[in-house]
């Protein structure tokens, strides 16, 4: 489970073994409150959650986005 970054008491990762084939790229967040997953293209959007406001989700996808480059830099490292 590679974590890409920590943000607050967030921690973005994605699952080394998700999919058979792998689906496409994305990011899932953890913290002691619930988790998400966000695809990464075409654009940043929600893939499902459990836990989060609506207000953290809308921060959470803010965070997404403007890491977006870290994110699929580490994806393609990690499955390369």
């Amino acid at each position: 489970m590679p974590v890409v970054f920590r943000y607050k008491a967030f921690k973005f990762f994605f699952y080394s073994n998700e999919g058979n084939p792998r689906e496409a790229m994305h990011v899932h967040v953890r913290s002691a409150n619930g988790e998400a997953k966000f695809w990464l293209t075409p654009t940043v959007y929600l893939a499902d959650s459990d836990g989060f406001d609506a207000r953290t989700l809308r921060e959470l996808q803010g965070v997404v986005t403007d890491n977006k480059q870290l994110i699929e830099r580490s994806w393609n490292e990690h499955f390369a």
